[in-house]
């Protein structure tokens, strides 16, 4: 019997030959992740066991994200003790005001991982690195603590998903649409605590971002990780980012999935997934007149450069709706800078829209965009739960830049197509 993609990192990473679905092991990590929210829990934990040291400087990641720059006096100080804590054990990887960004766009931007790692963070969308082809999957404070100190976690080798991908996505839709079609399809629990592993002739048409978008929302299918098979896109995007050789795991020929479905991209339509869960999924003829308060355009789903340049180009030359709030956010630094130099800044001000600095912000209903009593998102994030952006009797809509950025001009749930009409 053959491993899968996710098997065969997890088998290495414990000094395996082999392991098979259920099976309890230790194993060795290439990095560790925090963040502003989950390291001050784990920096206690650190403590409370009597830590001395880390286990390597260079393999430990705290970008601090959530709430910088700091919102409140709390977030101030959960911040400066995980500024103390990586001075005091001088941490490599450590990014805060000026330098950071949302880190699960941050980290492949920077080559901090690559393909053929395992990775776990202290935040449930660490599971966006499997975009590279890499085992990456979310942990508790606790695990991460443990993870700094001794460089290894236990894992429970998951079963898998096969999502064989082929054709080609028509013009506006992206990665967004693809993996809410998905969740739409099998639910907030179809893949629950199995690896989702994504293979087959179309990937070649899916953008290293389309691919960071899925696997960042595997985890809103109850999956342990999502990993996409590596590719001349993939090894494109981290020769030119990282130092370190990549490691390729291909899955056997042989190898046990749970099921195997089958994507294809041609038949991909706008898709937005209504309250309150990612599995409400619904396709443009099935959206109705939802009229809109709010659109956010960011996240560590939808805040790449590319998402940005998939907005303006819709937006340019236009206004967002009367008494519509459209916030939009690069996830990074290097991405706002690339948006300045590519004038999208200046589209979105002239549209009317907000453009802050890197932050996840309103995603958890932060700070950056919190929503009042009745008040109706259409957001490029992740989740859309009961008061995830603010009152509980508000709504969030889950949708792609394509969607966010009509839906904002025209004042309702849209797609491109419809900005015609208000023209």
């Amino acid at each position: 019997m053959g491993m899968t993609m996710s098997q065969k990192i997890l088998a290495k990473h414990a000094g395996l030959d082999k392991v098979e679905a259920g099976q309890l092991i230790m194993a060795n990590l290439d990095m560790v992740l925090g963040n502003d929210i989950t390291t001050p829990v784990a920096i206690n934990e650190f403590e409370k066991a009597d830590f001395k040291e880390v286990f390597d400087t260079e393999k430990i990641s705290l970008v601090m994200d959530h709430f910088t720059p700091n919102k409140d006096i709390k977030a101030a100080t959960q911040t400066k003790q995980c500024r103390c804590f990586a001075k005091a054990f001088d941490i490599k990887h450590y990014y805060d005001v000026g330098n950071m960004g949302v880190e699960h766009a941050l980290l492949p931007e920077q080559g901090i991982v690559t393909t053929g790692d395992l990775i776990i963070g202290a935040d449930s969308h660490t599971c966006t690195y499997g975009a590279l082809g890499a085992f990456s999957t979310g942990v508790g404070s606790t695990d991460m603590a443990a993870g700094m100190a001794t460089g290894k976690a236990w894992f429970k080798v998951p079963s898998a998903l096969k999502f064989n991908i082929t054709g080609k996505l028509n013009k506006n839709i992206s990665g967004k649409d693809v993996i809410l079609h998905i969740i739409g399809m099998i639910g907030v629990d179809g893949a629950l605590y199995k690896s989702m592993e994504f293979t087959g002739e179309g990937l070649k048409n899916l953008t290293i971002d389309d691919r960071l978008c899925i696997a960042n929302m595997a985890i809103e299918a109850g999956a342990k990780n999502g990993i996409f098979e590596v590719d001349d896109i993939t090894l494109d995007y981290v020769n030119a980012r990282s130092t370190r050789k990549p490691v390729i795991y291909k899955a056997d020929e042989d190898a046990v999935y749970d099921e195997v479905y089958d994507i294809d991209l041609s038949t991909i339509e706008h898709t937005v997934a209504f309250p309150h869960l990612p599995e409400n999924a619904k396709t443009q003829s099935e959206w109705g007149d939802v009229v809109i308060d709010q659109v956010v355009i960011g996240s560590c789903t939808n805040g790449r450069y590319s998402d940005m340049k998939a907005a303006a180009e819709i937006m340019k030359g236009k206004k967002i709706a009367d008494n519509i709030r459209c916030i939009v956010i690069p996830a990074t630094q290097e991405i706002y800078k690339q948006c300045i130099k590519e004038g999208f800044l200046d589209i979105f001000i002239d549209a009317g829209c907000v453009v802050s600095t890197p932050t996840c912000g309103p995603c958890l209903g932060g700070y950056m965009g919190i929503l009042a009593e009745d008040e109706r998102c259409v957001a490029t994030t992740n989740r859309n739960f009961v008061g995830r952006m603010g009152h509980p009797r508000s709504e969030v809509y889950l949708a792609s830049p394509e969607v966010a950025a009509a839906s904002a001009i025209v004042g309702r749930i849209a797609a491109p197509s419809d900005i015609t009409e208000v023209e």
